[in-house]
């Protein structure tokens, strides 16, 4: 029998749990390191994800922001978020910065259950449009999104360097009103 997926949307309380932080560093370590285009060219250190971690944490008290936690088992399988724009004309809407599931648990529509509680976070913080941003060559990710209603609004050709590659920046959002 499989391990149920558990969804935990991570606070300030949970986030006293160094094992947790430790636990997405190394998720985010792993998929950077293979390759995994999630915003960073080199693995970030466990200090940088436990800075970003807190950061989201304590915006999320003030419904500024969401990270949701995917366990399966003792696992951390997966781990998503989103922030509310700062820009005063922006702030009714939030963008999705991170969606990192590990390659263990992919294919089992955990990424899809991320997604989806991250989109009800949002309604319930009053969000009116979510946008998201992502690798041209990602075409699992492009798929995801429009099935849960994303639309894309522009695309910046070869925006994108890793190393001398380059890539698409694509622009996507859902409107929540």
């Amino acid at each position: 029998m499989k391990d149920s997926i558990e969804l935990r949307v991570v606070d300030i309380e949970n986030m006293r749990d160094l094992k947790s932080v430790k636990k997405a560093a190394q998720l985010l370590q792993k998929l950077v390191s293979n390759g995994a285009a999630i915003g960073w060219v080199d693995p970030p250190s466990t200090e940088e994800v436990a800075d970003l971690l807190l950061e989201l944490a304590i915006a999320s008290e003030n419904s500024n922001a969401c990270l949701i936690a995917a366990l399966v088992g003792q696992d951390l399988a997966g781990i998503g978020y989103w922030r509310r724009y700062n820009r005063p004309t922006h702030y009714p809407h939030a963008d999705i910065e991170k969606l990192a599931i590990d390659p263990r648990f992919q294919g089992r529509g955990l990424g899809r259950q991320l997604m989806n509680q991250l989109i009800s976070t949002a309604v319930k913080a009053g969000i009116e449009v979510l946008t998201i941003d992502f690798r041209g060559d990602n075409e699992r990710a492009a798929k995801l999104y429009k099935s849960l209603g994303f639309t894309e609004y522009g695309r910046l050709p070869r925006f994108v360097a890793v190393g001398t590659d380059r890539y698409d920046k694509m622009f996507y959002a859902l409107d929540l009103r």
